[in-house]
This record gives structure tokens, C-alpha cells and sequence, in this order.
């Protein structure tokens, strides 16, 4: 079965008026399956409130696991932007 992607949720990329190294991330990761998310953009999609009912299931999945790629800001990024996001 193939994952969904942000983009199968929010709908197709559209590009806003201006340019930032949030919306690159965004953008670059919209229509990947969510299973290939580095944690990184499962953070950046947390904090921004997208595709929630994708990216928390795969988030939780992936702090309760352990699963670590490398690829986060800071050590625990992941578990925080998921806390933050559980406790808002």
C-alpha cells in the first residue's frame, strides 16, 4: 500500500509570494511519502500544524521507537515538536 504525502492531505503545492528557508523545507518534502519523512521535516510539519493526522501517528511511531536518522536541528526535536504539538 503506498503511503500518503503531505500533498495527498493539504492538496498540491502552491507557491506563496515569497521565499524562505521554511517554505524550501515545506515544499521539498510536500509530496514524499510520509514513511520517508526524515524527522526533520516531521518536526517542521508539526510546528507548522500540517497534515496532523498523518505526520503525528509517524512521529509518535518513530519517538517511541527510538528511531533516529541524523537529520534533526538538535538532539530531541522530534519528541519536542511532538510534545509541544500533543500539549497545545
Amino acid at each position: 500500500m503506498k503511503s500518503k504525502s503531505v500533498a495527498d492531505v493539504e492538496g498540491p503545492w502552491v507557491d506563496p509570494d515569497f521565499d524562505s528557508g521554511l517554505i524550501a523545507r515545506c515544499k521539498e518534502y510536500w509530496s514524499v511519502p510520509v514513511v520517508e519523512l526524515p524527522n526533520e521535516a516531521l518536526a517542521t510539519y508539526l510546528r507548522q500544524r500540517i497534515a496532523l493526522q498523518l505526520i503525528i501517528p509517524e512521529a509518535r511511531k518513530r519517538v517511541e521507537s527510538g528511531f533516529d536518522d541524523d537529520t534533526e536541528m538538535y538532539e530531541g526535536e522530534l519528541a519536542a515538536a511532538l510534545q509541544r504539538e500533543c500539549d497545545a
